[in-house]
């Protein structure tokens, strides 16, 4: 089953941030905790955690794009 990674809401004071750097590729497998990617906020360079066990499938943000709350920014097929 796909499951959709969204982007959080990760500082009180913005609901758009700039992707940095996807730390996972597709086809990686990837375990609750591991990073995906990081973001800028705030002049802040925050981590991405995933949320599920699996594969990642597909990137749907590319790196340096603007990214808003809520945005679909990955899907990963769990087991």
């Amino acid at each position: 089953m796909l499951k959709e990674v969204h982007m959080p809401k990760l500082s009180p004071k913005s609901d758009e941030y700039f992707f940095g750097s996807w730390l996972k590729e597709p086809g990686d497998t990837v375990k609750t905790g591991d990073i995906l990617f990081e973001v800028e906020t705030d002049k802040v360079i925050s981590e991405v955690q995933s949320q599920e066990d699996g594969v990642l499938k597909e990137q749907k943000v590319a790196e340096g794009d603007s990214t808003k709350v809520g945005d679909l920014v990955a899907t990963i097929e769990v087991n």
